[in-house]
């Protein structure tokens, strides 16, 4: 299969904040303000490539070795190590992004994307290439969606609403409006 139209799929047709609703927790918490959004959007990549490339040849010697049955195991103590990286480079790094983040960040290890798309990945049996393109896509679609979302808060701070819409039910409501809108990308790519 063509990694571009994995990459593709994942990103947009696939989405899996919109289409498969992994990863709603961070979505909806951290998309308050824009570069919060961004961070979190980067860091959440940069753990679901890394993490499942390694997730990938673990699961080649679990399954070599008969014990594919350690799988889910594995892979949330290989996320748990990347985030563990990513806490203390952003901790030196970036002090306020940090602290903005803050508990979203090492809750990165609970994500269930990244978990999500270690299994999937598995579960396709993807090659190495295809595994590192369909980790990339659900990051970049991730990142995306955060992008997309936070911008829409940020703008809807600066409207009057009703009281009972304010806050969370907008936030839900504006969620599902844009679920909605990626359902229009289903059968542009057939996978």
């Amino acid at each position: 299969m063509n990694v571009f139209l994995i990459l593709l799929s994942t990103m947009l047709v696939n989405n899996y904040v919109f289409m498969r609703f992994l990863g709603i927790c961070p979505f909806l918490g951290v998309s308050k303000k824009m570069d919060t959004a961004i961070g979190m959007g980067l860091a959440a990549t940069f753990v679901l490539v890394m993490s499942s490339t390694i997730a990938w040849f673990v699961d080649l010697l679990l399954t070599a070795l008969g014990l594919g049955f350690l799988r889910t195991i594995a892979f949330i103590l290989v996320i748990a190590s990347f985030v563990q990286f990513v806490e203390l480079f952003m901790k030196k790094n970036n002090p306020n992004l940090y602290e903005e983040l803050g508990i979203f960040l090492p809750l990165i290890t609970t994500n269930c994307i990244i978990l999500g798309v270690a299994i999937i990945n598995s579960m396709n049996t993807y090659t190495l290439l295809e595994t590192i393109f369909n980790a990339l896509g659900a990051g970049l679609g991730f990142l995306l969606a955060l992008i997309i979302f936070s911008a829409i808060r940020e703008k809807l701070e600066l409207y009057d609403l009703p009281k009972s819409f304010e806050g969370l039910p907008i936030a839900l409501i504006t969620a599902s409006l844009l679920s909605l809108a990626f359902m229009g990308f289903q059968g542009m790519i057939k996978m």
